[in-house]
């Protein structure tokens, strides 16, 4: 009974709509939904609170992808074991990767990262692009490029929401360079998983990461991440719900500082990163 009601809510929804996408994660989803409105049925696979690095479909998603016109990718890991299996499952189904053309840095290799700029994609890059407002400009023009090309009855439609979209981008990116106006060079925010290396490069900012390639770390390194963020004077340690931050409370009690629970994934995504720099800067 239930599983036939799911059918018709799915199949009467999608009668609604011009096309029938897939999204990987919440911001991809807040992202199109911006653009495509209500031109575009949208189902999200990787649910809130769960981490891109090890979730897996349910029946009724998978039964979504079977209707699906379009899968919007964003290269993050899910996609690397699902996609093909999707893509078997649903052989007329347009991928479209709304990451192709954003440049893309290295994830953190050390406890004190400098990021590095790279425009080829290699084993080992960041995939959490959407942290620098630059680069969601880029994935919005290609969600609109696509929305274009598979819906051109609506491009005026596409245009008008892209245009919205895209003024919200760039405020947002106004207001996070006026809070850190005040900031020196280089000023050094510290993190549990090394997930905001674009935001940290957008703004001249270092992470100081307490967990490297999912260990975490060693009592030496402890002592060193301890005295660093000391002598940066660091307002608070980000971690994220996906993850464990046993280590990250350990410094927190020590340094007298919060552990401030926020994830990359957020659906909110301007309100995000405009939290993220009022505490870095202790302006919350």
């Amino acid at each position: 009974m239930h599983k036939l009601l799911l059918s018709f809510l799915l199949a009467t929804t999608y009668l609604w709509s011009n096309l029938h996408a897939i999204v990987s994660i919440l911001p991809q989803e807040t992202f199109l939904k911006a653009i495509g409105g209500d031109k575009v049925t949208l189902e999200l696979m990787v649910q809130p609170g769960n981490s891109p690095h090890s979730y897996e479909p349910k029946p009724s998603q998978m039964l979504a992808i079977a209707k699906a016109d379009i899968y919007f990718t964003i290269d993050v890991e899910f996609e690397n074991v699902w996609l093909p299996k999707f893509m078997n499952l649903n052989k007329k189904m347009k991928v479209i990767d709304i990451a192709d053309t954003v440049p893309k840095i290295h994830m953190a290799t050390s406890h004190n990262t400098h990021n590095q700029h790279n425009q080829h994609a290699h084993k080992g890059e960041d995939p959490h692009i959407w942290t620098d407002p630059a680069n969601v400009r880029i994935i919005a023009q290609n969600i609109y490029n696509a929305l274009a090309k598979y819906d051109p009855e609506n491009i005026g439609y596409y245009k008008t929401n892209l245009e919205t979209f895209l003024n919200l981008v760039n405020d947002t990116d106004e207001h996070i360079k006026e809070i850190f106006s005040s900031l020196k060079e280089n000023h050094k925010f510290m993190v549990f998983h090394p997930s905001w290396g674009y935001f940290a490069k957008a703004y001249d900012l270092e992470q100081i990461v307490v967990e490297v390639e999912g260990k975490a770390p060693k009592p030496k390194d402890l002592i060193h991440l301890i005295k660093e963020a000391r002598e940066e004077q660091v307002k608070a340690i980000f971690t994220q719900p996906e993850f464990s931050d046993a280590s990250a409370r350990i410094i927190a009690k020590e340094l007298g500082i919060p552990v401030i629970k926020v994830t990359p994934l957020a659906s909110n995504w301007s309100e995000n990163l405009l939290y993220i720099a009022k505490i870095i800067t202790g302006k919350n």
